[in-house]
């Protein structure tokens, strides 16, 4: 019972004060809950406030091992459970002395990886690949343009209204991690994309949503992914299409149209500029121009003019 206790007020006390989204506040019970499974089966049972490092321990070498998780599942636990034995302890149903989370050994930190972004002839093809003598096909066409041509995430596009669209102002308001709302300028092809879906969908009230599934229903999140993969797929593009590679792609291509860090960073809905500084890396397309620019190439062909059908002795090494 006081697992169950401790992780409802965790999460419906501790997280709904912090302002974390449903979804976000559903994935941390799961993974408590998972927790507490393990807990159950593997360490005899004991209660939240008899957990010990060496349980915490050996509750991540079975996620290693037994389920195959890798470095980043294996640190989310171990932020989770950081969070979760700090928020008991803040609450007064724990001593500082008895949070297993104090002193915790350090887990290696997951190695950043470049973002995997698609090239302008793979965007173009995937734009063009819905069909528009369907209203879902001017849908989708519109959904794809607004991802690209914005970078927001798939959830904010699926809590998209109606009222946040304006197409006078040429804008969308979007609602981001914990509430934070910004307003993005759209490009006038954007615009147009969503204009024309607007016509075809046909009128809607302010607090509806603007995106609708076939039944006219708000879409959710998992249908925004599964009609963005779909079409990856359709469009004959070898990577996994996802609207979070899309948002890699719209960061990538404005920093290489050189558009300012702090720019992308605030387009994204970034709170601090070192989530946005992964975009500043380069592709080996763009070493490879860097260097066929390099003024080395000129210069070494004047040498070669310098001495034509020239024999020159062979300098031995001085002894």
């Amino acid at each position: 019972m006081k697992w169950k206790y401790w992780i409802a007020l965790y999460t419906r006390t501790h997280c709904t004060a912090r302002g974390l989204r449903p979804s976000s506040i559903a994935a941390y019970e799961a993974s408590l809950e998972q927790f507490r499974n393990y807990v159950q089966t593997q360490a005899d049972d004991l209660p939240p406030d008899e957990i010990r490092p060496r349980h915490v321990l050996a509750f991540l070498q079975y996620l290693r091992t037994s389920r195959r998780n890798g470095d980043s599942a294996v640190n989310r636990y171990v932020v989770i459970l950081r969070s979760f034995y700090r928020a008991i302890v803040a609450m007064g149903h724990l001593t500082h002395e008895s949070n297993p989370m104090v002193g915790f050994p350090t887990i290696k930190g997951v190695p950043k990886k470049l973002p995997v972004t698609l090239s302008r002839e793979e965007v173009e093809r995937l734009l063009s690949t819905p069909d528009v003598d369907t209203v879902l096909g001017v849908r989708d066409r519109a959904l794809l343009a607004l991802l690209y041509g914005t970078g927001i995430r798939a959830s904010e596009c699926a809590s998209l209204l109606q009222e946040d669209v304006d197409l006078e102002a040429m804008t969308v308001t979007v609602t981001g991690k914990s509430g934070h709302q910004r307003t993005i300028p759209l490009n006038e092809q954007v615009a147009a994309a969503l204009e024309v879906y607007g016509r075809v969908r046909g009128p809607a009230s302010p607090t509806s949503g603007f995106f609708r599934s076939r039944r006219g229903r708000a879409m959710s999140r998992g249908a925004v992914y599964e009609r963005v993969r779909a079409w990856g797929v359709r469009a004959r593009i070898r990577k996994i299409v996802s609207p979070h590679r899309l948002r890699h792609t719209f960061a990538t291509h404005l920093m290489r149209a050189g558009v300012g860090l702090v720019t992308v960073r605030d387009l994204l809905g970034h709170r601090l500029i070192t989530s946005t500084q992964i975009y500043l890396h380069v592709t080996a397309q763009d070493l490879r121009e860097a260097a066929e620019r390099h003024p080395i190439g000129r210069l070494l062909g004047i040498v070669a003019h310098l001495l034509p059908d020239v024999r020159l002795p062979f300098q031995h090494a001085p002894g």
